[in-house]
């Protein structure tokens, strides 16, 4: 047998990848990888049928088929009042993770440090490694999860390349502060370096809560590199159109890699997403956060039925729950008892750290509501079970 590649070896099977073929062996209902278990607006996937048989199927520009670009510049400004030239600061992406991927591989040299604010996607260690990179982390602080700044600024030495980071955040539903986003951009352009900041859950927070995109922090356009997505927002998240944007120079960087890793992203799925971002406006995104808002209360009351003692996230559609009161278990053990005796697949929390379980033991895990009210109602009389094993 071939071995894995020691810059790789480390990472093994994706925890998300682990825990939704538990799930599909055990018959569980899987609230572990976040997808949503319906469709996107038929309207858009009607888009894509129309670009298919209109003979849209051949390679796109590598950047961005024009339409998308050009929309998405758009947007930008609309959502954060950014202005970037859609031809030379957006870059179409096989989803935000090869847009994390290319900006890595595209600015990152052996030896270089990126920092990484933890709890973090579990992709970002692995972009990181493929490029040689050595990674640094700064922890959030439990349990509000802020972010110490003086503790982040610490971390940062000659050989910092890039910060790393995502808001609304992921696991833990925080959405980052203008006064902590304020902080981040003066670490940025004293010590210069370079943000990349994943924003996919720009569209999706809750109650008072709102996104700030951190190039719209003054001074931060030309240090920061930000990646969005059309999965989340628009529910079609196996179609992976993922974009980054950015000041041409670093966005150069992330084409240089990206030409060469996916080099385009499916023309028609393209031309179906530059359409939706013209017609699904701000009307689309209010009824958006409100089904998602339903959603989540759902989903706490029935952990808070079962026993768990779950936060209230501002952002995203995951929920951590702490089970402390129901197991003394590690999060890997009671996750995999979770699936394998009440039918339900959560995400353990410590797969969103850099050291090991047992070195951070957790008690928490993640569970995503970006699930129809009936799956979720489902779920719940499941979750019910575990108060009274």
């Amino acid at each position: 047998m071939i071995p894995t590649p020691r810059k790789l070896e480390r990472f093994g099977t994706s925890i998300f990848s682990e825990m939704t073929r538990l799930a599909a062996e055990k018959g569980a209902i899987n609230l572990s990888q976040g997808y949503p278990d319906f469709d996107g607006p038929s309207e858009i996937i009607e888009a894509a049928r129309e670009a298919l048989s209109a003979g849209q199927n051949q390679y796109a520009r590598s950047m961005g088929h024009l339409p998308l670009v050009e929309a998405l510049a758009d947007r930008i400004r609309a959502w954060h009042g950014l202005e970037y030239d859609p031809v030379s600061e957006v870059v179409v992406t096989s989803g935000a993770s090869e847009a994390i991927a290319s900006s890595v591989l595209g600015l990152v040299e052996p030896g270089d440090e990126v920092i990484l604010i933890e709890p973090f996607y579990d992709s970002y260690p692995a972009c990181v490694a493929m490029a040689g990179g050595v990674v640094r982390t700064c922890p959030l602080c439990p349990p509000r999860f802020e972010l110490d700044l003086d503790a982040l600024e610490a971390l940062v030495s000659a050989r910092t390349r890039l910060l790393l980071f995502n808001s609304p955040h992921n696991p833990t539903g925080k959405v980052f502060t203008r006064d902590e986003l304020e902080g981040i951009a003066r670490i940025c352009q004293k010590h210069g370096v370079t943000a990349l900041s994943d924003e996919v859950y720009e569209h999706l927070t809750f109650g008072t809560a709102r996104h700030i995109s951190l190039a719209s922090i003054p001074g931060m356009r030309s240090h920061t590199i930000t990646v969005s997505s059309s999965g989340k927002t628009f529910s079609l998240t196996g179609w992976k159109v993922g974009w980054a944007s950015g000041p041409a120079n670093l966005i150069r960087a992330v084409q240089a890699a990206h030409q060469y890793v996916t080099f385009a992203t499916a023309t028609p799925l393209q031309a179906a997403i530059a359409r939706a971002l013209a017609t699904h406006g701000e009307k689309y995104l209010v009824a958006f956060r409100a089904e998602y808002t339903t959603r989540r209360n759902l989903l706490l009351a029935a952990l808070r039925s079962a026993g768990f003692e779950p936060s209230d996230p501002d952002g995203t559609y995951f929920i951590l729950a702490d089970y402390s009161k129901l197991s003394d278990e590690d999060d890997r053990a009671f996750a995999r008892k979770l699936v394998e005796h009440h039918g339900v697949a959560a995400v353990p929390y410590s797969a969103f750290l850099a050291a090991s379980p047992r070195d951070r033991p957790s008690r928490l895990l993640r569970f995503a509501f970006c699930k129809r009210p009936e799956t979720l109602e489902q779920a719940a009389g499941r979750l019910r079970a575990v108060r009274r094993s």
